[in-house]
């Protein structure tokens, strides 16, 4: 009701009433909101000295009483209200209108849903300890947050800074920081983050919130923390571990709370005992380190000690220590894989529900006794490519959501046909439909180390919209005419088609395929039981199209080098699973050149169909943008090749990709890999967003190096793709159909929906990384560090601290600290023969290298990109999720023959032949005559991003980039 909405924001607050109205707006909940107040009926006016909610209250009662006489008193009305005074009013003045409280609603409506009726037992119990505590506290914890309208006028006059607070999960209790955003005129010059220093400063703000920060005096400034550290609840950091003093602050307002449900645990039996008097009021740890601990009210809490639990804050008041909340519902007992992977998905809002029986509904019927058959009526719309195309497909292995397939051939007159096909998965998921808002609300299909929680329900994703070999399928296809020497386009076509997929490869196969090798020809199922002759002629075929594909990709990557295209890598660790499910090893992705065919030929459709919708949609398109990093994220990158001899230049992308070629040290190519990490680290994530919002010029991808960019190439598993898609349809089909304007979404709307994207699309990677590193930590547990040498590999230092060295596994693809100084303030030594021991010492670190002096005067000294032995091992926490740990056992590489394969595969990740073919074109280029020189410059506009340097992130699939020591990567 129109007046109960307006109550909540009268009452609660905007946030709340935001909250309700997008509840209210979503259509899985079949709501309606009734515009009582507009109706003749039902708006009473507010009578002189009447109070807002006493007018309000009547007039919700009134509006529910008209409309039980509406619908002739055949349906009860029930009215919820926790004003007593309105109950004993109204309750019994009209028959079949029920005013209630919740309570009395549950016990009479909803007698046996148990969890409602512990959750509002829980909920009201917190409010009750609220009001007591606040009652007997009447000392001040922490400083009131300044009014609104005073935050606002402090922001406008750059007075105050705002910005989300972002809290360092290793020091909790000690920093945060505040990245900006909205600065003031005045403070523009201000370009570093703001630290906040322990917790008092950050006055009840939570990780995440937006909050308002005054800055300290420059003499109060303090450095971040550069001394490695477990995550313990230090307050106070050894004045030797900061760094340069930097901007600090302290927070005097929220602007916006972004709380959430946290997974807890709740204290052992010790210590609940240590926690005091009252049983019923605990403490209870949150599984994300960056999260204070929160106080509840409940009777469970010995029942609960060995269980992951749900809980939600309610408040934190100024008077409290901590903030209160509320008990939700019980997860999984701790250590249990599918207590954590829930644990996991909760910490990360994400919804692994089963798709509704009303979604379902609207799925086309295909099963083995009446398969999907093809539209007459719809194959008439369409360009049918079945007969005149060989289409393929080159996936991972096991591969069931193929969305994407490729195809060439010649044309009459001798030019080449490259064709990129992509599901039709618009034509399944209409606009607005069931089906459509619950893809819109997942954003993205979720894929953890042993599972996927899909975007569509799996009839689409696995097979109406998967384009597997043999049978036809819908299609959204992108066709470019090349020129048959040059390769350059000389048009291009976007139109729905009708296609029938040949084959269904792994990636392996292709690549085996391109290289020659015959032994994979047995993995092709489509060509078995074919005779000889066709098989041959069949196999001729299509090892064509792929060396020809390849071909293709090489020339449109070596354009993209001469703009300065800027290569990094990442290793993808896969996690390999027995027959009973049980972790049987971690694998190392191998990287193959077909990899990068596919991946730019994706990236090339993307390019091109950005181009279409934004010419046709300038307002309201649907792109991805990449800003250029700040200088200053690039120093470590730069401090740490000068450590190896290399200068990184940094100031441009032509400068950055030749200055990280040159960084190659031919004796150990993962300094290189390191490096080419680090410039990836440097980079902001890439972001979905609407032409309409910002200006043409910030509209480069500046990792792609193009002008424009979107994603068009994955609709069964991101619903911008879906956007896109309808984009794409309307802008081709304009004018021919009636509904083209249905499909497009206002540039206010489409904002929104872009902020939701990426937030779910950063949910999606941590979540990702998450569960990778539970499965190392499950790896690695179960075997016995001393004795099994599987815990024993090579480690390559990347980073320099006061008290230790961090360090990169290949094998594993595990980043980790391992410490030089223990607790006890030992210090590591190592002996000739290679093995470590603590031993009483100090520590001297500089700029690249880190020495170790015992008392009795031996020393060890440990440099930037050293190869030393570890041994890895699993540090437990009965609160948060376990973690790696790497123990120095030797101060020498560590050689086995996994090690020295890990090494070989860096080396083939940029093929050669695509140095080669750059090469050879940037000589071509050199030589032609002044009269192509005009339509080279064309060429370049449309390929080239000259406004800054460039980046290109190979694998678009790839799930865990376990090189980047953070928790999002900046995927194409």
């Amino acid at each position: 009701m129109q007046t109960a909405c307006q109550a909540v924001q009268h009452q609660k607050g905007r946030r709340q009433y935001n909250k309700l109205r997008n509840l209210l707006k979503d259509p899985r909940h079949d709501c309606t909101v009734f515009a009582n107040e507009f109706h003749q009926h039902c708006y009473l006016p507010r009578e002189k000295g009447e109070s807002m909610e006493k007018w309000q209250t009547r007039n919700i009662y009134n509006a529910a009483a008209w409309y039980h006489n509406h619908c002739l008193g055949q349906m009860p009305v029930v009215m919820v209200t926790e004003d007593e005074d309105a109950i004993r009013q109204y309750g019994n003045e009209t028959e079949g209108v029920f005013v209630i409280s919740f309570k009395h609603y549950l016990d009479n409506f909803w007698p046996d849903l148990k969890a409602a009726h512990e959750l509002f037992d829980s909920i009201v119990q917190a409010r009750r300890e609220r009001e007591s505590e606040s009652q007997e506290n009447h000392g001040k914890e922490y400083p009131e947050h300044l009014p609104v309208e005073v935050l606002e006028a402090g922001i406008k006059s750059g007075r105050y800074l705002q910005g989300a607070l972002n809290v360092n999960k290793h020091r909790a209790q000690l920093e945060a920081f505040v990245r900006l955003q909205g600065v003031g005129s005045k403070d523009t010059e201000l370009q570093s983050d703001i630290l906040i220093y322990g917790t008092k400063a950050r006055n009840r703000a939570i990780h995440g919130d937006v909050v308002v920060v005054e800055l300290l005096p420059v003499h109060e400034w303090k450095g971040r923390t550069v001394a490695l550290c477990e995550n313990e609840t230090e307050d106070k950091a050894p004045a030797d571990t900061t760094g340069d003093p930097m901007p600090t602050g302290k927070v005097v307002g929220i602007i916006q709370k972004n709380w959430r449900d946290y997974v807890v645990t709740f204290p052992s039996k010790e210590e609940s005992q240590s926690q005091g008097r009252n049983a019923q009021k605990v403490l209870v740890t949150p599984w994300d380190y960056r999260i204070p601990k929160i106080r509840i009210s409940t009777q469970q809490a010995e029942a609960l000690q060995e269980y992951r639990v749900v809980v939600r804050i309610d408040s934190w008041e100024s008077t409290s220590l901590y903030p209160n909340g509320h008990f939700v519902r019980v997860l999984g007992r701790i250590g249990d894989l599918e207590g954590e992977i829930a644990a996991i998905l909760v910490e990360n809002s994400i919804c692994a529900a089963p798709f509704s029986e009303i979604q379902m509904s609207e799925m086309p019927v295909s099963s083995p006794k009446n398969p999907w058959k093809v539209s007459p009526e719809e194959a008439k719309k369409r360009l049918d490519l079945r007969d005149t195309h060989l289409i393929f497909s080159i996936d991972p292995k096991g591969c069931e959501d193929v969305d994407d397939a490729l195809s060439v051939r010649t044309l009459p007159n001798g030019n080449l046909e490259l064709g990129v096909h992509i599901a039709d998965v618009t034509h399944f998921v209409a606009a607005n439909s069931y089906t459509d808002v619950e893809a819109r609300a997942r954003a993205t299909t979720y894929y953890l180390a042993d599972r996927r929680y899909d975007m569509l329900p799996s009839v689409l994703s696995a097979d109406l919209c998967s384009l597997l070999s043999g049978v036809d399928r819908y299609a959204v296809s992108v066709l470019w005419e090349l020129e048959k020497e040059s390769l350059e386009t000389l048009r291009v076509q976007y139109t729905r088609t009708l296609i029938r997929s040949a084959y269904k490869l792994e990636y392996e196969t292709a690549q085996g395929l391109l290289d020659g090798d015959t032994s994979v020809v047995g993995d092709i199922l489509e060509l078995k039981g074919l005779e000889e002759g066709a098989r041959q002629e069949k196999l001729a075929e299509l090892v064509w199209a792929i060396s020809k594909l390849t071909d293709i990709a090489r020339h449109v990557r070596a354009k993209r080098d001469r703009c300065g295209a800027l290569e990094l890598e990442g290793i993808e660790i896969r996690v390999q699973l027995d027959d009973k499910r049980n972790i049987h090893d971690l694998i190392p992705k191998q990287p193959l050149e077909v990899h990068e065919t596919v991946a730019e030929c994706m990236i090339l459709a993307n390019h091109w169909v950005a181009k279409r919708i934004s010419e046709d949609f300038p307002l309201q398109a649907l792109l991805r943008q990449h800003p250029p990093p700040r200088q200053e994220f690039f120093t470590e990158l730069r401090e740490c090749a000068s450590a190896k001899g290399f200068s990184i230049d940094t100031r441009s992308n032509k400068a950055l990709a030749e200055s990280l070629d040159r960084a190659n040290d031919p004796s150990d190519p993962i300094v290189n890999k390191l490096l080419r990490s680090m410039a990836t680290h440097a980079m902001s994530n890439a972001l979905y967003f609407s032409t309409g919002s910002c200006p043409e010029e910030q509209f480069h991808h500046y990792g792609l190096a193009l002008e424009k960019y979107t994603h068009f190439t994955s609709p069964i598993r991101r619903y911008a793709d879906i956007v896109v898609h309808r984009l794409l349809m309307a802008a081709t089909l304009r004018g021919t159909t009636g509904d083209v304007k249905d499909n497009i979404i206002s540039n206010k709307d489409l904002e929104e929906l872009c902020r939701h994207i990426n937030n779910r699309n950063r949910a999606a990677q941590r979540a990702q990384k998450q569960s990778t590193e539970l499965f190392q930590c499950m790896y690695f547990r179960d075997r016995s560090a001393e004795s099994d040498e599987r815990c024993v590999a090579d480690g390559v230092i990347y980073s320099i601290r006061t008290n230790g060295v961090l360090v990169f596994v290949p094998r594993y693809g595990i980043k980790g600290a391992a410490y030089m100084k223990n607790k006890e303030g030992l210090v590591i030594s190592c002996q000739g023969a290679g093995s470590c021991q603590w031993k009483p010492g100090s520590l001297h670190r500089s700029q690249h290298k880190i020495t170790s002096t015992t008392t009795t005067g031996d020393s060890m000294t440990l440099s930037l990109f050293d190869h030393i032995t570890v041994r890895i091992l699993v540090q437990s926490s009965r609160c948060h999720a376990e973690t790696i740990k790497l123990e120095i056992i030797s101060n020498t590489p560590h050689h086995t023959a996994d090690t020295e394969a890990a090494q070989r595969s860096l080396h083939g990740v940029k093929s050669e032949l695509v140095k080669e073919v750059s090469q050879s074109a940037e000589e071509a280029q050199r030589a032609q005559d002044r009269a192509r020189l005009e339509v080279m410059d064309e060429e370049s506009r449309e390929f080239c991003q000259t406004k800054g340097p460039s980046l290109y992130q190979l694998l678009e699939e790839i799930r865990e980039l376990a090189l980047l020591d953070v928790t999002e990567d900046i995927r194409t």
